[in-house]
């Protein structure tokens, strides 16, 4: 059996090898490179879908050449499609600044199912705090989250939270009620109805929960 016969001339053994060292440099530099556009290549579309995720909008799958540009954002479209859902919340959460208090109240709010379901504002004395004209600022502050809270969270009611031993109704009152338990509640019942009085007043439509809270975390209704 005979084997095939190449014509091939020493210079074309010459260029074939030539042409192969080249080729192997440029692939060499190639592949090199080529990792690193590879690279810019994955960090591009990171790029963008972070600075979509930002905006709160994915990236288009119809950004390409050809895309109709007229399939998402045209005449005639939905304003609201693909638009986030709007973000809402339960209830409004005015309590005390006592740091006493503060876990057992994010526990308290935990076990009835209301995590991440309520916005909170923080006064010290709580519905105190927001009728008294010892700082005004205080009261425009409750006013203007709970206004706040019903445009851009959507609330449904309000949970105002007093508690025991309150050293705000001291400072304010000039009195200590906690030494009589009795008197301590109607006197922080009546500034809890009050505070309810006026919610009801500017928003009917809001429900209002009163509640005072015991040194112990433990929580009782105020009728």
């Amino acid at each position: 059996m005979s084997t095939p016969h190449h014509a091939l001339s020493c210079h074309d053994h010459r260029h074939y090898h030539s042409a192969f060292a080249f080729s192997r440099r440029r692939f060499i530099q190639l592949a090199t490179l080529g990792s690193g556009i590879a690279l810019l290549g994955l960090a591009a579309p990171w790029r963008v879908a972070t600075a979509a995720a930002a905006h709160g909008a994915a990236p288009s799958a119809n950004t390409g050449h050809g895309a109709d540009p007229q399939a998402n954002t045209g005449h005639g479209a939905d304003p609201q499609a693909g638009a986030a859902p709007a973000h809402t919340a339960e209830a409004l959460l005015l309590s005390c600044m006592d740091y006493r208090l503060i876990d057992d109240i994010t526990h308290y709010m935990d076990k009835r199912g209301m995590t991440n379901q309520y916005d909170h504002v923080v006064l010290a004395g709580a519905s105190l705090g927001a009728l008294s004209d010892y700082c005004k600022e205080w009261k425009e502050t409750f006013w203007e989250h709970l206004k706040i809270a019903i445009d851009l969270h959507h609330i449904k009611k309000v949970i105002v939270m007093d508690h025991r031993d309150c050293g705000a109704y001291k400072v304010i009152l000039k009195a200590d009620f906690s030494k009589d338990p009795q008197i301590e509640t109607r006197v922080h019942g009546k500034f809890l109805r009050d505070l309810m009085v006026a919610i009801h007043k500017r928003y009917p439509e809001l429900e209002v929960e009163r509640l005072m809270m015991n040194l112990d975390g433990t929580v009782q209704k105020i009728s």
